[in-house]
C-alpha cells in the first residue's frame, strides 16, 4: 500500500491569516475577541494572538450571525450562549449548500 501524506493542518493562525480567511481587517478580528468570550487567542512571547482551530470555527459562527444574518452583537453573543450546538448545527447547513452550490455553478461553467 502507498504511503499517503495527511494534509497538514496548523495549530495556529495569526491574525493576519483570520483577517484574510473572513477578508474582513484585523481590527474587527480583535474587535469581536473582546466582545465574544468563547474567542481565546494564545500570545506569543512578543504579544502577538495566535488562534486556534478552534477559535477559527468560533469565528466562523459569528461571522454568519454577524455579517450574514445580519444580527447584531448582542443578538449573537444570546444565540451563542443560549444555543451554541444548534447554531453550529445550523451553520453547518449552510456551509454544506454553500458548497454544493460552488460545486454546480463550476460544473455549470465547464458544461457552457
Amino acid at each position: 500500500m502507498p504511503y499517503v501524506e495527511k494534509p497538514v493542518e496548523k495549530l495556529f493562525y495569526p491574525i493576519g491569516e483570520v483577517a484574510e480567511m473572513f477578508k474582513v481587517n484585523a481590527s474587527l478580528i480583535r474587535f469581536w475577541e473582546k466582545e465574544f468570550d468563547i474567542i481565546k487567542p494564545k500570545k506569543n512571547k512578543k504579544g502577538n494572538r495566535m488562534f486556534t482551530q478552534e477559535d477559527v470555527d468560533n469565528f466562523h459562527l459569528i461571522f454568519h450571525l454577524v455579517k450574514e444574518k445580519g444580527m447584531t452583537l448582542s443578538g449573537a453573543k444570546k444565540k451563542l450562549k443560549d444555543n451554541k450546538s444548534d447554531t453550529e448545527h445550523n451553520f453547518e447547513i449552510v456551509k454544506t449548500l454553500t458548497n454544493i452550490k460552488q460545486m454546480l455553478l463550476e460544473i455549470k461553467g465547464e458544461m457552457a
